[in-house]
């Protein structure tokens, strides 16, 4: 195998990898357009923005009790919060697909509007100001994508301490990451 065929090979593993990882994310997201899950402990929060839409990466769980230490509020009122909420934003049953048929993606610009709806729901809910809330959420994603991403270039090592990839296909792969390319979008 050429040396070109060898890097593209383990480029597209490295990227299958990252992208699995973002699609088990992801699954947790697109299972409820509202952005929150349905357990109480944790939510989804779509990421609109210089960061993309939620994703892999990107958006994950928010895990509630750490989303209730960034506000200095108690778990248990986060949790609450985040089920009304999700219950109030919830898609009625005539704008779902009907069953056996994908939802059309959201584009954007809709990712924004529902995280901005959420945002306002939820800072509504816990009576704390929206800016607060927006960035409690963003300071918890940006954990998350540099959580991700050292989990990444530690795979990247050990495949490149394996053999399996050079230094040189880490750091493109790296550099996709951070360039939005691996990791839902």
């Amino acid at each position: 195998m050429t040396t070109y065929r060898t890097r593209a090979a383990a480029l597209l593993a490295a990227g299958a990898v990252a992208g699995g990882v973002t699609a088990a994310s992801l699954s947790a997201h697109a299972a409820d357009d509202t952005g929150t899950t349905s357990d109480s402990s944790s939510a989804t929060a779509g990421e609109p923005g210089p960061g993309g839409p939620g994703g892999p990466g990107r958006g994950g769980p928010v895990d509630a009790a750490a989303l209730a230490k960034a506000l200095g509020v108690s778990e248990d009122k986060v949790s609450d919060a985040l089920d009304a909420v999700r219950d109030e934003l919830r898609p009625d049953a005539d704008s779902r697909p009907a069953d056996g048929e994908q939802p059309t993606p959201p584009t954007d610009e809709e990712r924004a509007e529902r995280e901005a709806a959420f945002v306002t729901a939820l800072a509504e809910e816990l009576g704390i100001d929206e800016d607060k809330v927006s960035d409690a959420l963003e300071t918890l994603r940006a954990a998350a994508r540099a959580e991700h991403r050292t989990e990444l270039s530690d795979r990247l090592d050990q495949a490149v301490d394996d053999g399996d990839l050079t230094a040189a296909d880490k750091a493109s792969v790296l550099k996709a990451f951070d360039a939005g390319v691996l990791g839902g979008r």
